[in-house]
């Protein structure tokens, strides 16, 4: 950590991304000490842009991470590359192990994002983020009207199809290792023209650095040169083993999330999640506004913890004062004899 790190902050914010972040931004603005420790593995590290984010559409994702630093920074938050190696309970707080040291806080925001898990098929991780893609609402403008597969991996897999159905009218759905679709789904598919092709997929074949088709384990060759996959999602939360934090399924089957309230408080008093780690199907500009909403509410507990603290010492010289003033009325009643 080349940034001077305190040893106590009032938040430790575990995430650098656009939750984290904005989370830090609205702790910073409202004068809270916070540190974010970003690892530099961004979700959306390989895409070209970010779509959807109002007034920032189709920025790169290093500069929007770079802008935010940057305004975090300008309140007096701290901002680290590092790993969270864990999160301990303390009387206090947290104990919060950041790249070899520990560093103490009264809350904890967790926005440390999440992990997509491809299909083993030779060729998708290689694409991931180029003409690999999972999210139309993310690249469906930029792959319109090409010729679109999407590969199979779930029950969820049948609305994908339909979604990116919206943006081209040349979409293949590969029943890969999924279940066959319902005879309620094959209508759905056939009447939108989204042909459904059996078998399992072993490859993508790729030619001058770009996808050309489909390839099944009997050797055919579905020409196509976009293709879209659910992942499955899975929360990064390692680091909080020790609070008995995990992640749990999501109620969509789409992977594993950490469940919080409206407020983006989990069930561990002193932790808040926002961003993917929590909602799997979270774009930048929502994992940024519940990253905001999450900072407002822990600037908003620590009050309550503050004034209560305040509170204790207004009245520890009170309470002093009427001890004293009990012990002179006892001694004063032993010497007369009472």
């Amino acid at each position: 950590m080349t940034e001077q790190v305190l040893d106590r902050y009032d938040v430790v914010v575990v995430g650098g991304g656009a939750a984290g972040l904005n989370g830090a931004l609205m702790l910073a603005r409202a004068r809270r000490s916070v540190l974010v420790v970003d690892s530099g593995a961004p979700r959306n590290a390989p895409a070209d842009g970010v779509h959807g984010l109002f007034a920032r559409e189709g920025v790169s994702p290093v500069e929007l991470l770079e802008r935010g630093r940057a305004e975090v920074r300008s309140y007096g938050g701290h901002v680290v590359a590092g790993e969270v190696g864990a999160v301990v309970r303390e009387d206090a707080g947290f104990a919060v192990e950041v790249a070899g040291r520990v560093v103490r806080a009264r809350r904890v925001l967790v926005a440390s994002g999440l992990v997509d898990e491809l299909p083993d098929v030779a060729g998708l991780r290689e694409r991931w983020g180029r003409d690999v893609v999972h999210c139309p609402y993310c690249h469906g403008w930029e792959v319109r009207d090409r010729a679109i597969g999407v590969l199979a991996t779930g029950p969820m897999s049948v609305h994908q199809a339909l979604l990116f159905r919206q943006w081209s009218d040349d979409v293949v759905l590969f029943a890969h290792t999924a279940p066959a679709p319902t005879d309620e789904q094959a209508e759905q598919l056939a009447a939108r023209g989204i042909r459904v092709v059996g078998g399992e997929v072993a490859a993508l074949e790729v030619v001058d650095d770009r996808i050309a088709g489909v390839r099944l384990v009997d050797g055919s060759v579905v020409a196509r040169d976009t293709v879209a996959v659910a992942t499955r999602m899975v929360a990064r939360t390692g680091f909080l083993d020790a609070l008995g934090l995990r992640p749990v399924p999501h109620p969509s089957g789409m992977g594993e999330h950490v469940p919080v309230d409206a407020t983006g408080r989990t069930e561990v008093p002193g932790v808040w999640a926002a961003g993917n780690v929590a909602d799997l199907s979270a774009q930048v500009g929502s994992a940024a506004a519940a990253g905001a909403a999450a900072g407002a509410h822990i600037n908003a507990d620590l009050v309550v913890e503050d004034t209560r603290l305040a509170v204790d010492a207004y009245r520890a010289p009170f309470s002093a004062a009427a001890e004293s003033r009990v012990a002179e009325l006892v001694a004063g009643n032993r010497r007369h004899g009472l």
